[in-house]
């Protein structure tokens, strides 16, 4: 919650003194909602009800966000050494999850962008790589490795051996991008859910 000072302070009362009342009015309307949290806009009603008439000398705004999160039941994370047999063992933790999540139609596209993204970090990293899957509205995969460097994209030509894996991703995935990190990067890409 985010609040100007018009809220908490009046010429009848000071900040620390409104600052606690708004605590105080939080709390109890925490009790009575219970372990669900109170719908937001009902709790803005309820805390800009605790200015009185003619209690306004400075203007309020109000803002109130929830951020849900992920549930931790919804993630699954790994830390990979980079040795040769890591996508093996990388497609195997991501069937597992699917599993685990009910997301069986997903497994055979899950495993092999997995296994293109993995190959590609393990090529290069010297430290271990990181594993995530998330699972909320779409299956989100997150490939970390310590090499700053972002992949490109590019067209194989017919002869070459490789270099087909982001052209794998980029038609399979919904959606896919890398980040750079202090660290390395992250390459991620995102499955539609069945």
């Amino acid at each position: 919650m985010l609040y100007t000072d018009g809220l908490v302070e009046s010429r009848m009362r000071d900040v620390w003194t409104g600052i606690e009342q708004l605590r105080e009015r939080l709390t109890a309307t925490a009790r009575l909602t219970g372990p669900n949290p109170p719908p937001l806009e009902p709790l803005c009603d309820e805390v800009l009800d605790m200015l009185g008439p003619g209690d306004r000398d400075d203007d309020v705004a109000l803002l109130a966000a929830r951020f849900e999160g992920i549930a931790p039941s919804d993630v699954a994370y790994w830390f990979l050494d980079p040795k040769a047999q890591t996508a093996g063992q990388a497609r195997r933790l991501a069937r597992r999850a699917l599993a685990r999540w009910d997301l069986d139609d997903l497994t055979d596209a899950v495993e092999l962008l997995v296994s293109e993204v993995v190959t590609n970090a393990v090529r290069y990293a010297e430290r271990p790589i990181t594993l995530r899957l998330l699972r909320t509205d779409v299956l989100r995969c997150e490939v970390g490795d310590d090499v700053p460097q972002l992949p490109r994209l590019r067209q194989a030509r017919p002869s070459d051996e490789g270099g087909r894996g982001l052209y794998l991703v980029n038609r399979m995935a919904r959606r896919w991008g890398a980040t750079r990190l202090s660290t390395g990067k992250v390459v991620w890409f995102e499955l539609a859910m069945p």
